[in-house]
C-alpha cells in the first residue's frame, strides 16, 4: 500500500510553515538541526515552538538570524557579499554533507525560484540576487524541508489546490499585488483560488516548494489517514485559521484516477486530431469528446480526459498548451474493469489477436482485436463487417 502526503493548503503555503507542519507530523527538531548544520553555514539558529491558530493547536518554525555572522564558510565564496545568487546557493548544498536525494530537491526548488524571479525581472538566471538575510532563511526552509521530508521517507506528495489570498504585500521591490509577480510565475499550470481574505497566503518560497515536489493537485484523494501535522502561519488572520495542514495516510485500492474535463467554444476542431494522440502519449487512458450548450447559448465542446493520478499533471500542461481553455475541472473517480488478457485465436482468416474480459476468474466475453480485422480485411478484400462476423462466429 502507497503511503502518501497531501498538502491542504486551505489558508496558503510558506516555507516556515512546511517545516513547521513536517515537524508537527512526527520529524524531530534535533534530527533536522543535525542534518541542517551539514550545511556549514553559520549566522542561524532555529526555534520550533507549540501555537494556536482560531482555536487550533499546530507548530511554529522560525529561522533566528544574527546579522553580524550570517555568511557561508564556503572555500571564501559568500563571506563579504552581500547578496547571493543561484550559483552561490548551489554552491553551499553541493559542498554540503547532506545525502544526494536532499540536495537535488533543494536545488530544483532554488531552481525554480530563481527562473521564475529572472522572468519577472527580465533579468538572466545566473544574475538574480537573493538578499543575504532572505537568502539564509530560505535556504534552511528549502532544505529544511527535504531534510523532513527524507527523513519522512514518504516520495508521494500531492497538495490541494492553493488559496492565494488578495490584497497588496510589501517587499525589497515596493508595495505589489497579490500574489506576488514571482508567485503567479511560479505557480503557471498549478490551480488556485482566493478566499477573499487581503492578506498574502502563498509566498515565493511556498510556492516553489510545492509546485518542484508535488505530483498534482487534486480534491482530497481516497486514502486512509494515519496522521495530521499542522504548521502555524506567522500572523493572526480573523477570517481563517493561518495553517498549513499536511495529512499523512495510505492510498486505498490502488492508483486513483482522476477525470478531468474542459469546455471549450473557440477553438479550431482540426486540433483535437492533433491533440488526442499527445494526451494519449501523455498517459490517457481515455479521451472523448461531449456536444454541449454554453453561456449565452453557444454551442461548445467538452473535452474530457481520464488518467491516473500521477500522470494529472502532464495532462493538465498538455491541455493549457495546446488548447485555449483557461480552466480544467479535476475529480477522482471511481472505475470497475473487468480483468483482461489478450491471446491469438486460429481462425479460417489465420491468426487474430483477442481480447478476452474474466468476472471472477470466469470467462464473460471475448472480442477481436479492429487492428487485426482490418488487416485482414485489406489483405483479403472482403468487407471489414464481414470479416468481423466470420471471426466472432469461430470464437464461440
Amino acid at each position: 500500500m502507497e503511503k502518501i502526503l497531501y498538502f491542504d493548503c486551505f489558508a496558503g503555503i510558506s516555507g516556515d510553515m512546511t517545516v513547521a507542519a513536517l515537524i508537527d507530523l512526527g520529524v524531530a527538531p534535533e534530527e533536522l538541526r543535525v542534518e541542517l548544520d551539514k550545511l556549514n553555514l553559520d549566522g542561524w539558529d532555529i526555534e520550533v515552538s507549540q501555537g494556536y491558530r482560531n482555536g487550533l493547536r499546530g507548530t511554529r518554525f522560525d529561522v533566528r538570524l544574527r546579522h553580524e555572522g550570517s555568511h557561508a564558510h564556503l572555500h571564501g565564496a559568500g563571506k563579504g557579499h552581500s547578496h547571493r545568487n543561484i550559483y552561490d546557493i548551489e554552491t553551499i548544498i553541493d559542498h554540503s554533507g547532506l545525502n544526494e536525494e536532499i540536495k537535488n530537491n533543494s536545488k530544483k526548488v532554488f531552481a525554480e525560484l530563481a527562473a521564475a524571479e529572472a522572468r519577472v525581472h527580465g533579468q538572466p538566471v545566473e544574475e538574480v540576487h537573493f538578499h543575504e538575510v532572505g537568502a539564509l532563511d530560505s535556504i534552511i526552509d528549502i532544505v529544511g524541508t527535504a531534510i523532513c521530508l527524507d527523513i519522512l521517507g514518504i516520495r508521494h506528495i500531492c497538495a490541494s489546490p492553493l488559496n492565494l489570498g488578495g490584497g497588496l504585500v510589501n517587499c525589497a521591490h515596493g508595495t505589489l499585488p497579490v500574489p506576488a509577480p514571482a508567485t503567479a510565475e511560479i505557480l503557471t499550470g498549478v490551480p488556485v483560488f482566493s478566499s477573499g481574505v487581503q492578506v498574502e497566503l502563498v509566498t515565493p518560497t511556498g510556492a516553489a516548494i510545492i509546485k518542484t515536489l508535488a505530483l498534482d493537485f487534486l480534491p482530497l484523494p481516497r486514502m486512509t489517514i494515519e496522521k495530521s501535522g499542522y504548521g502555524i502561519g506567522s500572523r493572526e488572520i480573523p477570517d481563517m485559521p493561518n495553517l498549513l495542514r499536511i495529512i499523512q495516510g495510505t492510498r486505498m485500492g490502488g492508483e486513483a484516477h482522476v477525470l478531468l474535463e474542459t469546455n471549450i467554444d473557440d477553438m479550431n476542431p482540426e486540433v483535437y486530431s492533433y491533440l488526442f494522440p499527445l494526451l494519449f502519449q501523455k498517459g490517457a487512458l481515455d479521451v472523448y469528446l461531449t456536444n454541449i450548450i454554453m453561456k449565452k447559448n453557444r454551442p461548445g465542446i467538452m473535452l474530457s480526459v481520464l488518467c491516473l493520478e500521477a500522470d494529472v499533471r502532464n495532462i493538465q500542461e498538455v491541455l493549457f498548451a495546446e488548447t485555449t481553455t483557461l480552466g480544467i475541472r479535476c475529480r477522482e473517480i471511481d472505475r470497475v474493469e473487468l480483468e483482461r488478457k489478450e491471446s491469438t485465436a486460429e481462425t479460417s482468416l489465420g491468426p487474430v489477436r483477442v481480447k478476452e474480459a474474466y468476472l471472477h476468474g470466469q470467462l464473460l466475453k471475448t472480442a477481436p482485436e479492429y487492428e487485426e480485422c482490418r488487416r485482414i480485411a485489406e489483405q483479403s478484400g472482403l468487407p471489414l463487417q464481414q470479416v468481423y462476423s466470420i471471426v466472432n462466429r469461430e470464437l464461440k
